[in-house]
């Protein structure tokens, strides 16, 4: 049986608690804002400061830094990092071992390859009709 809870000590000190998530029992810190119907799987974390938005599915070994949003209905593949204050537009679909650099924006619907690449700050725009795919 898994703990409910663990605790972390940051570089700088600071214990950070995660609790267990309801609907997939993923880590999630006691300051970060996951909905009740959002999926997190049991080997995913999400840190302080962060929202995972109704509906978000954030899937194994992911992890999710301070201070991004993963808007409503966005799915993230395994082994997904998003990236300290990064936006996942609503709808937006992150495949596998994809890695979304800090600060950098995603416009809904989005859908973005496995194992691809955002660099910090990057803004990835919707041009067209749905949807649009960014390859690594």
């Amino acid at each position: 049986m898994k703990r409910r809870y663990e605790e972390l000590e940051t570089e700088d000190g600071k214990v950070v608690r995660y609790q267990r998530h309801a609907n997939g029992g993923g880590l999630v810190a006691k300051s970060a804002q996951v909905h009740e119907t959002a999926y997190v799987a049991d080997s995913a974390w999400v840190d302080p400061g962060a929202v995972v938005e109704a509906g978000a599915s954030v899937g194994k070994f992911c992890w999710v830094e301070p201070g991004a949003v993963v808007h409503t209905r966005v799915r993230l593949g395994s082994h997904v990092h998003v990236g300290r204050d990064a936006v996942i537009g609503r709808g937006s679909r992150l495949g596998s071992r994809a890695d979304v650099g800090a600060g950098a924006r995603l416009d809904p619907g989005i859908v973005v390859e496995p194992e691809a690449k955002i660099a910090e700050g990057a803004h990835v725009e919707r041009h067209g009709f749905p949807p649009h795919v960014l390859a690594a």
